[in-house]
């Protein structure tokens, strides 16, 4: 594998269709089974040669993200560099145009693509999703790697699999300004011994794929939506449009999803949702990769 100079990689939305919870080991980590796919929206990362590492953040959503060594794409970057021997450093520049803290794994997916463009540089061997240095990231950021691909996520988030092809769709993302810290949602979880997904039928069309996830589960929403009624009545406007197939939360909140049929309709649904709460996060996006 051959260095470049410069390399750019775009950091997709993670969307959990569904989140099932299945169980909790003894070291306190939740099971979970869930399909994850990805949306046609996302940050920007860019990535130099460098004698040291560091990282600039701007674009919408910049105010807040650490530039220090809390940051998971200079923590993902050493990381690649430890394991792989590499002695260059690299500048990179992350464009935020996902919220981070919204349940859609913005800051894992800026890690997965800085593994990716930061092997490119160095020229060194990416590291594997299953990497005991990707994993030690977040139970994210394995899923992440495997982008633009729908995935089905379940373990702790370290066993992946592939889905049956999906039907083409768009989505609407939407987040309310409000936020739903993961370990206190699963505080409030009324059981953590769920059942898992029924399996995914191959060969869906759009309408039976919504029907499909419409059965499915996420079992973090209820408790999201008892600390932040916001998620609630983002689902329950979007359930309410005659253009939405399916609705539902992602990962653990705030932001929420609609599933609808193209782009188009994406377009007309989110800019109802746009009108109406004007402070609120909206993005018609394409499910990407398919399966």
């Amino acid at each position: 594998m051959w260095p470049v100079a410069t390399s750019n990689a775009a950091a997709p939305a993670k969307v959990n269709l569904t989140l099932h919870v299945t169980g909790q080991r003894d070291d306190g980590y939740h099971l979970l089974d869930s399909l994850v796919v990805f949306a046609g929206v996302a940050d920007q990362l860019t990535a130099t040669v460098a004698p040291d590492l560091r990282i600039s953040v701007n674009g919408p959503f910049s105010t807040g993200v650490p530039t220090n060594h809390t940051n998971l794409v200079l923590r993902a970057a050493e990381n690649l560099r430890r394991t792989r021997g590499v002695t260059k450093g690299a500048a990179i520049t992350l464009e935020k145009h996902l919220p981070h803290a919204a349940g859609i794994g913005s800051g894992s997916s800026d890690a997965a693509a800085a593994l990716g463009l930061l092997a490119e540089i160095w020229g060194v061997a990416p590291l594997p999703a299953t990497a005991d240095e990707v994993l030690a990231l977040g139970a994210d950021v394995p899923v992440c790697m495997r982008n633009p691909a729908p995935t089905r996520m379940s373990g702790i988030g370290d066993i992946l699999s592939p889905v049956p092809l999906l039907p083409d769709c768009a989505m609407v993302l939407v987040r309310p300004p409000v936020e739903v810290p993961t370990a206190v949602v699963f505080k409030g979880l009324a059981s953590k011994t769920g059942t898992p997904m029924t399996p995914i039928p191959d060969g869906m069309d759009f309408k039976a794929f919504a029907q499909w996830l419409s059965a499915q589960r996420n079992d973090m929403a209820a408790p999201a939506c008892l600390l932040a009624p916001d998620i609630g009545a983002a689902i329950a406007q979007l359930r309410a449009s005659p253009h939405v197939a399916a609705a539902g939360m992602s990962g653990s909140g705030a932001t929420c999803f609609a599933l609808v049929k193209d782009m188009a309709t994406a377009r007309q649904v989110a800019r109802v949702i746009q009108l109406s709460h004007m402070g609120w996060w909206v993005a018609p996006a394409e499910l990407l990769g398919r399966g």
